[in-house]
């Protein structure tokens, strides 16, 4: 009686440990990369979490913009996910494979491979729109522009306050200018999109170095670039 009592509690502990030890698909997960047949298309920052009561949610930096539910099945490690808020997903599954903190996910659409690669985060990532918020004063410039001219830089308050409206202020030399802006969902780009017929919309590049960023303007046959560092009170 007692070998039994023993055989009884091994094979309840070894069931325990191996459920322990099975991998799980809840938790937050960021997106490393997107490969849609030879092309590589990872979208910026993007996340998704899975909670156990299968509802989820999913964005890009700090915005949740899709919920809805999600469903594994465990035999075929296979993935759906429906959003509530979003259009209706016409292909298969996804054949999930799991091991440490990675995932991967792997499925036909329109007759191309799609493969998305995952790892376990405890923490939302940024988006280089996420960085840009706040506000910049310029410190140098190089090239004539309509934002900014050369000389702001030696007056010292020519500042840009990006606002998490997806508006934008300018005080420069030029005036005050106000706008929309739009950051790239894949590359650090920013569009400037003014109101009014005075200044023209233009697209930059953003390079960023902690409290600095350099902004260079595409599309322009000269170099012009705007270098700016973060700063918490408008200038006098």
């Amino acid at each position: 009686m007692k070998k039994m009592i023993q055989f009884i509690a091994s094979v309840v502990l070894l069931a325990f440990v191996s459920c322990a030890d099975k991998p799980t698909i809840e938790g937050l997960w960021i997106v490393e990369r997107v490969k849609v047949g030879d092309q590589e298309m990872t979208p910026n920052a993007r996340w998704m979490r899975f909670n156990s009561d299968f509802s989820q949610q999913s964005g890009n930096g700090w915005l949740q913009h899709s919920y809805g539910t999600w469903n594994f099945n465990a035999e075929t490690n296979q993935l759906s996910v429906v959003n509530e808020n979003g259009i209706k997903d016409p292909a298969e599954p996804f054949k999930v494979t799991l091991e440490n903190d990675r995932m991967t996910w792997k499925r036909s659409e329109d007759g191309e491979s799609v493969e998305v690669t995952l790892k376990r985060s405890d923490h939302l990532p940024a988006t280089y729109g996420d960085e840009l918020l706040g506000l910049w004063k310029l410190e140098d410039a190089v090239g004539d522009g309509d934002y900014f001219g050369t000389e702001d830089a030696k007056v010292g308050k020519a500042n840009i306050f990006f606002r998490w409206d997806g508006r934008f202020d300018i005080r420069s030399g030029k005036g005050r200018i106000h706008g929309v802006y739009n950051v790239h969902g894949h590359k650090p780009e920013v569009e400037l999109i003014p109101y009014g017929d005075n200044v023209n919309r233009a697209f930059w590049t953003i390079d960023f170095n902690k409290n600095r960023i350099t902004l260079q303007l595409l599309n322009s046959e000269n170099i012009v670039e705007r270098k700016f560092s973060r700063i918490h009170e408008f200038p006098e």
